[in-house]
């Protein structure tokens, strides 16, 4: 999926920081002298009667405490579990000695309390070398079941003694621990009970958006749960591409894991270049029903299993809310109303406009084009037609005829030609990033934007679009049906992997597109996710409507995979329409004749491969 395609920002290896600044709400001094033990806000004198409640509550709070937590106090456990708690959620290293001197306690002593917590369960001892001779101390999961419960108690304490007002839905679920099981809160994710056997670390190759921006700032995190150093290497999506077929070619993978773009596992796994994940996922147990079934029938190629999502993320109608109120407009379902709209909203010399999209020469105005043709109802190869969509799983012979010179795809041409006439100025060199970049500046009012830009607005107070945005699947073009075309990536492992190294790639594999892990890239600056559970946690909805939306969506398989098929040849045939189509659009060549040229192109290629 190309949404995070960023010029610049993410394109390079080390993964420069997102155009979404956070406002700092930390305050930059420290008050001096007496004055820094005391609350920046002078406390009102408590009541006999808070004072009594008060009294209460440390009371129950030590019950809470004793029943929630299986604590020892002869050794001073407390302190010691929140100490290797703490270093657990900053990604720092816990050792037998700094934890003996968390406690206060004498070395001796607090030798035998790590020892007693350890036999019941709740700190993993892991080698740090191959020797065992040093080893590093970390929080098992049952210990950070164990802290989640009671914080959840603890909260319920707190709104009962003070008053605090639990409110309803989501928060009150947070607060008084009442969530049910779509709406359970996500644990931390627990450390690997062995450490993993990798020379020279973990080798990632992943796409440069915010999620794996988010993965890259969760580096420290990641590397306590592995054991081991992380190398992360990041590409835009051409260059991603380009990256994955070169690694291929070589006899020993320079990668241990790798991000695939959900219509590229047709063409890399028909060239045997993934690892079928079918016998590791059968011999773990390894279930697959949370993830969002478009996702994982997109990273399947020929009945079998090549990836396991790591984000999903539909391509929206995005629209300016106060706009449209303002303006006494409905947000349009048809690709005649979107066309209406854009030319009233549309005042160049106000520095506004109707709507910005990918338009840019190549891979983007290609995927803009397979998208509106399934906006009217066509793929972009003749793929048989189900009761609900279009089969891309099983794909043959005549199937992969392109559908350049179908109705459905002049009449694209046409929409791309009418609200071309209603874009910012810099629509031909529009790439992902910069139809995001518009909408969230307040340039355009309308954008056709992949939800995994959406931080640029969604989570950026300065942004006019903050809070004041809708979502919308693309409005419909005549006979066609409402759809929301699915992007994402999935991670994958290189068939060319050496072997000793593929079993420790698998279980990095799956920690990486594990429920607590993708619930902290959210945390962390992202706004998707492949999986239903962490969509429906609080913590996670809560941080923005679009997490609900998207969700939404996903329960109701409005997400399609159609319009862009994960079938061998399909990034070609993109890219071709994005060239080709690109001489329509600068107005050298007309809809006839750019819709030919691209048939005869696309024609001898999948003749030359034999697909028909």
């Amino acid at each position: 999926m190309p949404a995070g395609e960023v010029r610049g920002t993410f394109d390079t290896e080390s993964i420069d920081m997102l155009e979404v600044r956070m406002i700092d709400e930390s305050v930059a001094g420290h008050p001096e002298g007496p004055y820094d033990t005391l609350p920046q806000i002078p406390m009102s004198k408590l009541s006999n009667t808070e004072l009594a409640r008060f009294i209460d509550f440390i009371e129950q709070l030590e019950e809470e405490t004793e029943q929630s937590l299986s604590i020892n106090h002869g050794y001073r456990e407390m302190r010691m579990m929140t100490h290797i708690m703490r270093n657990h959620l900053v990604g720092r290293l816990t050792t037998p000695t700094s934890l003996a001197d968390a406690s206060g306690l004498s070395y001796g002593t607090a030798k035998r309390g790590i020892e007693s917590i350890l036999k019941r369960g709740l700190i993993v001892s892991r080698p740090r070398m191959k020797s065992g001779k040093t080893v590093s101390l970390h929080p098992s999961a049952a210990l950070i079941d164990e802290w989640e419960a009671y914080a959840i108690r603890i909260k319920s304490l707190l709104g009962t003694t003070f008053g605090v007002d639990a409110g309803s839905g989501q928060d009150r679920r947070i607060l008084l621990g009442k969530a049910d099981e779509t709406s359970a809160v996500i644990p931390p994710p627990a450390v690997l009970s062995q450490r993993l056997e990798l020379k020279g670390g973990l080798r990632v190759l992943v796409h440069a958006d915010p999620t794996f921006m988010a993965m890259h700032n969760l580096k420290r995190q990641l590397e306590a749960v592995f054991g081991v150093d992380i190398k992360n290497k990041a590409k835009s999506i051409d260059g991603l591409r380009s990256e994955i077929l070169s690694n291929a070619r070589l006899a020993k993978s320079r990668y241990d894991v790798i991000a695939c773009d959900l219509p590229w596992f047709g063409e890399l796994a028909s060239q045997d270049m993934l690892l079928p994940l079918d016998p590791l996922l059968a011999r773990d147990g390894h279930d697959l029903s949370d993830f969002h079934p478009m996702a994982i029938q997109s990273s399947q190629y020929a009945g079998k299993q090549y990836g396991i999502p790591v984000q999903t993320t539909p391509e929206l109608l995005c629209y300016r809310k106060d706009i449209f109120e303002r303006e006494h407009l409905d947000p349009p379902t048809t690709t005649e109303e979107l066309i209406k709209v854009a030319r009233r909203l549309h005042d160049p010399g106000k520095g506004r406009y109707g709507i910005a999209w990918n338009a840019a020469r190549g891979t983007p105005l290609g995927h803009t084009f397979a998208f509106l043709m399934a906006k009217y109802g066509q793929p972009i190869i003749n793929l048989r037609s189900t009761r609900d969509g279009y089969d891309f799983q099983h794909v043959s012979g005549e199937e992969y005829r392109p559908m350049f010179q179908s109705d459905e795809a002049f009449r694209a041409c046409e929409y791309m030609l009418d609200i071309l006439k209603y874009s910012p100025p810099n629509i031909l060199n529009m790439t992902w990033y910069e139809r995001a970049k518009s909408y969230a500046s307040g340039e355009s009012c309308m954008a056709y934007n992949y939800t995994l830009l959406a931080p640029l607005f969604e989570l950026n107070q300065a942004s006019p679009a903050w809070g004041n945005t809708g979502y919308l699947p693309h409005p419909v073009g005549n006979h066609g049906a409402p759809i929301t075309p699915i992007g994402g990536y999935a991670l994958a492992i290189p068939s060319n992997l050496s072997e000793e190294r593929v079993e420790a790639a698998w279980s990095a594999l799956k920690t990486l597109t594990s429920a607590g892990l993708s619930k902290l890239y959210i945390m962390n600056g992202s706004l998707v996710t492949p999986r239903f559970s962490v969509s429906r946690d609080p913590e996670v909805s809560s941080l923005s409507p679009l997490i609900d939306v998207v969700d939404g969506m996903a329960r109701k398989d409005i997400l399609q995979a159609w319009p862009r098929p994960p079938v061998p040849g399909i990034t070609d045939l993109i890219g071709i329409a994005g060239h080709e189509l690109f001489e329509m659009l600068d107005g050298r060549r007309s809809i006839k004749k750019a819709l030919s040229m691209a048939q005869d192109r696309a024609d001898r290629l999948m003749r030359d491969r034999g697909y028909y």
